[in-house]
């Protein structure tokens, strides 16, 4: 498995997983979305805050982060692939490109939603504390916060 930045040769195969669940996160319902979303990832890619997972030099794992707000923004593995730590590595690599203090953030869909149960786990599993609710594309969601100070 490798864990690295991805680059603008990648986009294919992560809009390929970004098909493949777009189901479980707010804002990917249209064509015109995923169209932006794929603008997004360009710009993360820019900035070097785009991390693939790769098993076979097919694209298995996707993260977006912002290094300013030290925000996990997109975070998705291909449904075949998970139970493998592939989010958690992802993550751990996401580490060593922000401040050792810095707290980290996301979002996820509120308590009691379908889509959300799994990245629930997931984030409390890793230490992250439910915070604030609010809205996102329309959505519930809740806020996480790993604090590491």
């Amino acid at each position: 498995m490798e864990i690295q930045l991805a680059t603008p040769n990648d986009i294919t195969d992560w809009l390929k997983l970004v098909d493949k669940v777009k189901q479980d996160f707010p804002g990917l319902e249209t064509p015109q979305a995923i169209d932006a979303h794929k603008h997004t990832v360009f710009d993360f890619m820019e900035k070097h805050a785009a991390i693939c997972a790769k098993q076979d030099g097919h694209l298995v794992g996707a993260l977006l982060f912002a290094k300013e707000t030290a925000m996990i923004c997109f975070l998705a593995v291909a449904p075949d692939m998970r139970r493998q730590h592939i989010a958690e590595n992802m993550i751990a690599y996401m580490l060593t490109f922000l401040d050792t203090t810095t707290d980290i953030v996301v979002t996820t869909y509120r308590e009691g939603i379908a889509e959300g149960i799994a990245a629930r786990a997931f984030y409390q599993h890793l230490g992250f504390v439910a915070g604030k609710c609010t809205e996102a594309f329309g959505s519930p969601v809740q806020e996480f916060v790993w604090k590491r100070r």
